[in-house]
């Protein structure tokens, strides 16, 4: 059995604009949960029932994501994956091309001349954003990776 929140006039509750300035894509919420109150679902709806445009959901991500991390724990979980990522393309790159033999002198310049334009890019910016602290947390992942395999390879 579905129970209903009702809302004013038409059962749905509005976010946005106002009703003299909202146009044809007006976003509702219909609040509709299945007998206990604790399955409550929250269904996003167009005003004319139809289902979300892709060009709508793809704008509303970078609103999300800004939401998603603004908790510190997350911030600090996701650079800790950055880094450990870093580490890993570094240990498969040296694995690779330290197997083969070939295009040793090759992959090193890349991987230098990787980590210098990260390090000038992030260095040159005014203000150190969120990704931009995610690139940066990979690049002394790589760094890391590379220092630590080339101590494997002296011993």
């Amino acid at each position: 059995m579905a129970h209903s929140i009702s809302f004013p006039s038409s059962g749905l509750l509005m976010f946005g604009s106002s009703p003299q300035t909202r146009g044809s894509h007006a976003k509702f919420v219909d609040f509709t949960f299945r007998s206990s109150p604790r399955f409550l679902r929250v269904r996003a709806v167009q005003e004319n029932g139809g289902p979300r445009r892709l060009v709508d959901i793809i704008r509303i991500v970078p609103e999300l994501s800004r939401n998603y991390f603004r908790s510190p724990s997350r911030r600090a979980l996701f650079g800790g994956i950055s880094l450990l990522g870093g580490f890993y393309v570094a240990q498969t790159i040296s694995l690779s091309f330290g197997a083969l033999g070939v295009n040793d002198v090759i992959a090193a310049v890349v991987c230098v001349l990787l980590t210098e334009y990260v390090t000038r890019f992030y260095y040159s910016r005014p203000k150190v954003t969120f990704p931009l602290a995610l690139l940066n947390n990979f690049k002394m992942g790589f760094t890391y990776g590379l220092f630590i395999d080339a101590f494997k390879l002296a011993s």
